[in-house]
């Protein structure tokens, strides 16, 4: 099978406004806004149609350290040093609810794929579940022993993981509330962790400037990326899994190719420690912020096909310990399954790309791959109509997807609301009280 070229990523938008170090990064559903977290104690609403203002949320007493918008997008959750979560509807009015979470800074939220959890990581050593609403506190994890950097569900939430200063990275399960697996393999501590869209792996990143990913079924280590030069701060999944992005304190971002088991990008824009990236949901666009106080948005310019076609690396060229790296991996993304295993690849920088804001340096030096024979006709024609199945099953999933994104953003809308009112019920029922205890005191005194 043929491999769609790639075209080299490109700086759309940098935005300014905040005060400080931009800690967080995420898109909405839609990609129509972006929301950012600061040590300035703000969120920042970015509206991706130009020319369009950004909202400044004010709310929390400290730096703002994590932000994620829920999966319908009209929900954000804060997590800030002045330990508490705050819930946010993006609109112009910026409206928040906010509850004490930890006894410590709170260092990450995640909401589960359903948009029903919470779920919360701090310096009290703990992660916490909650429901969203009522923001009813579920149950904490707390087997670190020290600060713990980031929590996140697996794509199916039957899954949480978390890294932590204890140089450690836990898998839990959330209906037993148990520990499954600690991996131990980092060098230093363990800022970020995700899992891969089809749920089977993990990568995080550490301050031993590595990148490691692990297979959660068989818990070993899949692959081994050292290609940065100071402390990795954070990393994404794109949606097709077959890519993953980081960001460091040597001020670069860098693109992986999972498949390949190679560096494909390095990116220069951030003056400083670059602190946050994700991937937008679609994969078509990613955000950076970085020490210097800006949020940065950079168009992906994958080939399209990249994201549907299965993809299959014969055998790549590239020493892995002393030894040739063996088995290919295929990947399917209308099913996020993953047969077989990533190679154990210990890449090197051959073949990657620089890129300096809006210049691009080109490197003509590539990876030898051997791609196997050339396809007959009729394989050729047997591959097209699977392809065009394939296809039409993505479109028919996409169409349930949407239906199924609708309803959650209205039971979003409706929680929230649900929330509100019983707030202003509860001060209601506090007033009425105290009228009462007043009459009752005023009885008193005329009796006597």
């Amino acid at each position: 099978m043929a491999f769609a070229c790639l075209e080299d990523p490109t700086l759309e938008r940098h935005f300014k406004g905040h005060r400080d170090a931009v800690t967080s990064v995420d898109f909405s559903l839609n990609n129509k806004q972006l929301v950012s977290g600061s040590m300035d104690s703000c969120l920042m609403i970015w509206s991706m149609k130009p020319q369009m203002r950004a909202y400044r949320f004010v709310g929390h007493k400290d730096a703002v350290m994590s932000v994620h918008f829920s999966p319908s997008g009209h929900l954000i959750a804060s997590g800030s040093r002045d330990k508490t979560v705050r819930l946010w509807v993006p609109s112009v009015k910026g409206e928040s609810t906010a509850f004490k979470a930890h006894t410590a800074t709170v260092r990450s939220v995640h909401f589960s794929s359903d948009g029903q959890s919470l779920v919360t990581a701090s310096d009290d050593k703990t992660v916490k579940v909650w429901a969203v609403h009522r923001q009813k506190f579920l149950f904490s994890l707390s087997q670190h022993i020290n600060w713990v950097r980031c929590a996140k569900f697996s794509p199916d939430g039957r899954l949480i993981v978390s890294s932590s200063d204890d140089k450690t990275v836990k898998l839990w399960d959330k209906a037993s509330r148990e520990c499954i697996h600690s991996f131990c393999e980092h060098g230093g501590f363990v800022p970020h962790v995700d899992f891969h869209p089809s749920g089977t792996c993990i990568a995080a990143a550490g301050t031993d400037n590595t990148v490691k990913v692990w297979d959660v079924r068989m818990n070993r280590l899949l692959q081994h990326y050292q290609v940065h030069s100071a402390s990795v701060n954070c990393l994404s999944f794109h949606s097709s899994g077959n890519y993953l992005i980081t960001a460091s304190n040597d001020s670069t971002l860098k693109i992986l190719d999972l498949l390949e088991g190679r560096l494909l990008y390095t990116l220069h824009g951030h003056q400083g420690p670059a602190t946050s990236v994700t991937f937008s949901r679609s994969g078509d666009f990613f955000a950076s912020g970085g020490f210097d106080e800006q949020v940065m948005v950079w168009k992906t310019n994958f080939d399209a096909a990249d994201y549907g076609d299965v993809l299959q690396t014969q055998k790549c060229n590239m020493n892995v310990n002393g030894a040739d790296s063996g088995d290919g991996l295929k990947m399917r993304r209308s099913g996020m399954n993953v047969n077989g295993s990533f190679n154990s690849v210990k890449p090197m920088d051959t073949g990657s790309r620089d890129i300096e804001k809006s210049r691009i340096y080109r490197q003509e030096k590539q990876s030898e791959m051997d791609f196997g024979e050339v396809p007959d006709k009729q394989m050729q024609e047997t591959e097209t109509a699977e392809l065009v199945r394939r296809r039409q099953e993505q479109i028919d999933e996409a169409s349930l997807a949407s239906t199924l994104q609708h309803i959650v953003g209205q039971l979003d809308v409706l929680t929230q609301t649900v929330s509100i009112l019983e707030q202003r019920l509860t001060l209601t029922e506090d007033k009425l009280k105290e009228c009462l205890e007043n009459q009752q005191k005023i009885a008193q005194t005329k009796s006597n």
